[in-house]
């Protein structure tokens, strides 16, 4: 079943919400980081299961650039990303309060036992050669969510780059077969910054977790796609 069927029926979710660095940390956000914090406790008291990976956004990848210059190899370029990341998950869980884990997890283990215990988790990167995207995946694979919801700077997936050309398509719905055309890069690289991380797409098409790309400025959206309305890029 669906998620978005579960939903429109009353029952309740297990959800992970992938919020993109490129719209709460590309500059920070203060106002926006704050409204998802309300969106995270708004699901939560509404009976959902909620997870959140966060990504470090233009800071991680200024870093990554420095990192490089500084001729550190790709594993240490990911470590400061990681870091970077894990700071605006904090920030994020500082404000959820008391409905929040009591630290940013470490691990799947750490955040799957948080997340049984009824709290919020947010989470960062893991470990290198892994994006947040992956970490997204991970997370929902290891719960078993119903849902995971990429909240990105564009309102889905389009067949062209929509900054570049005109004649670009929003797709409304998407086979993760055919997902994989719409992918600039096949192979992890630091920073990489696109739709989905290809190691995610992997992972999400092997247990046909339903994905839901939308545009993460208005958390509101996000409330949407849960409540199973026409929203965003859904893959499936």
């Amino acid at each position: 079943m669906y998620a978005c069927t579960v939903c429109v029926w009353g029952f309740t979710v297990k959800l992970v919400l992938r919020i993109g660095g490129s719209i709460v940390a590309s500059p920070f956000d203060p106002a926006l980081l704050s409204a998802y914090a309300d969106l995270l406790m708004k699901l939560k008291h509404e009976g959902h299961t909620v997870a959140a990976v966060v990504g470090g956004g233009s800071l991680a990848r200024e870093m990554i650039r420095v990192a490089q210059k500084m001729q550190l190899r790709e594993p240490k370029q990911d470590e400061v990303a990681i870091s970077v990341s894990r700071l605006v998950a904090q920030l994020l869980l500082m404000k959820l309060g008391d409905g929040g884990a009591e630290s940013v997890p470490t691990s799947l283990e750490e955040a799957a036992d948080s997340i049984s215990h009824g709290k919020v988790v947010v989470m960062g990167g893991l470990t290198p050669g892994m994006t947040t995207d992956a970490v997204a995946a991970m997370l929902a694979e290891q719960i078993g969510a119903d849902l995971l919801v990429k909240a990105t700077d564009q309102d889905g997936i389009f067949t062209r780059d929509p900054r570049k050309h005109r004649d670009a398509r929003k797709l409304d719905v998407l086979s993760f077969d055919d997902l994989t055309q719409f992918l600039e890069s096949k192979k992890h690289e630091a920073g990489i910054h696109q739709i989905l991380d290809p190691e995610a797409v992997h992972i999400l098409k092997k247990r046909k977790t339903r994905t839901i790309i939308l545009n993460g400025f208005d958390p509101r959206t996000v409330s949407l796609a849960v409540k199973g309305k026409k929203i965003g890029t859904v893959i499936r």
